[in-house]
């Protein structure tokens, strides 16, 4: 019989997988606006990582920080009569004024350079890590071919969905070595292996048999190193952020989604994910 835990899990990915796939749809400010929300929360979580340690982080300042970032992200990217520049502006004013928040509020003795930097990291990993979404979504030509660059922003995620689940039915079957035992002590060097090759298998049969069909040109060279890359970089996500919530002594970053935990557990993959998904797009000429 299914354990609670995992019909919970079951029951919130049914939901929120068409959700996903219909934000992403539709793209624009409704989807700058959830990657807003989704960066305040997962800021929400690492700065309770810092509390837990003694820092105590901008929170408001921080929260600000992350829910502009995709907003901004949008603004610059989604018109060509927008002048990009005064994000960067808005981002050194940020600085200043946390800076001087930190000075006015903490003083010497209050850990000023940890608040500021626990503030700064949580608004940039929560937050603008996943904004290259918007980059994905929005490229050069997505307003004459929507439905082709969906399919562009869902690939990566999907890979990471089928790695992730390769992964643990790998590691299940076939035990062995743990990967990292300190970190994640239940991912096994036979499931990271299983997990890897479940995301090849994916993004070569995705990439040909759906994004090719779609007018994109992705060789099978191509599709193999992007399969590669994001199983790679999505299991490195994934221990990296159990990396901080073993120094805060926690399971889970939160029990905001049931079965779930948090957040950065639900995202955890995708912060490493997005950006190097945006990156080999970049590099193939396709964004």
């Amino acid at each position: 019989m299914p354990s609670k835990n995992l019909v919970q899990r079951i029951a919130v990915a049914v939901v929120a997988i068409p959700v996903v796939v219909g934000i992403i749809w539709l793209g624009g400010w409704t989807l700058a606006a959830t990657l807003a929300v989704l960066g305040v929360l997962g800021a929400r979580e690492i700065y309770d990582f810092g509390r837990r340690q003694g820092i105590e982080p901008l929170e408001r300042t921080g929260w600000l920080a992350a829910a502009g970032i995709p907003l901004l992200a949008y603004w610059a990217k989604g018109s060509e009569t927008h002048w990009a520049e005064p994000a960067l502006y808005l981002g050194a004013v940020w600085l200043m004024f946390a800076l001087t928040i930190a000075m006015v509020r903490r003083g010497p003795s209050g850990r000023p350079l940890t608040s500021v930097a626990i503030t700064m990291f949580g608004c940039l990993y929560a937050s603008g890590m996943l904004t290259f979404l918007i980059a994905i979504r929005h490229g050069s030509a997505a307003a004459t071919r929507p439905m082709a660059f969906v399919l562009l922003t869902v690939f990566p995620l999907v890979i990471t969905w089928i790695c992730d689940t390769a992964a643990m039915a790998a590691g299940t079957a076939v035990g062995g070595p743990k990967l990292a035992p300190i970190l994640s002590p239940r991912k096994t060097r036979a499931g990271a292996a299983g997990g890897t090759l479940g995301g090849v298998i994916t993004a070569l049969a995705l990439g040909k048999l759906v994004l090719n069909r779609q007018g994109w040109s992705f060789t099978p060279g191509q599709l193999l190193l992007f399969g590669l890359a994001v199983s790679i970089v999505g299991q490195i996500g994934d221990v990296a952020e159990s990396l901080f919530k073993r120094e805060a002594g926690l399971k889970d970053s939160s029990t905001l989604i049931p079965g779930h935990g948090g957040v950065l557990d639900r995202l955890d993959s995708l912060y490493f994910v997005i950006p190097t998904a945006a990156g080999l797009y970049r590099m193939f000429g396709v964004i």
